[in-house]
């Protein structure tokens, strides 16, 4: 890292970004960046999804309205992919 590179601050929306980050990546719509390949672990994915959801339940009442609305709305999001991979994976 160079000197004049700025590091985001910590925040609870890079903390969830950052999971959610994985779960695309395992849900295989993102590429992994070491690899450099989609790979898919719908495992993974979902215990990654459910890690999100028991944030939302121990978070509940001490998150902003953007916050919650943010989490609410990403764990919709990969909700739905991971219901689209899974059914894709059943066709196969």
């Amino acid at each position: 890292m160079n000197k004049e590179e700025k590091l985001p601050d910590a925040s609870f929306a890079s903390l969830v970004l950052m999971l959610a980050t994985g779960a695309m990546q395992q849900l295989g719509l993102v590429e992994n960046p070491i690899t450099k390949k989609k790979e898919s672990n719908l495992n993974l994915a979902k215990i990654t999804i459910d890690i999100l959801s028991i944030l939302k339940e121990k978070t509940k009442g001490n998150l902003d309205k953007e916050e919650d609305g943010f989490l609410d709305g990403l764990l919709y999001d990969l909700r739905m992919k991971y219901v689209k991979e899974v059914d894709k994976e059943k066709d196969t």
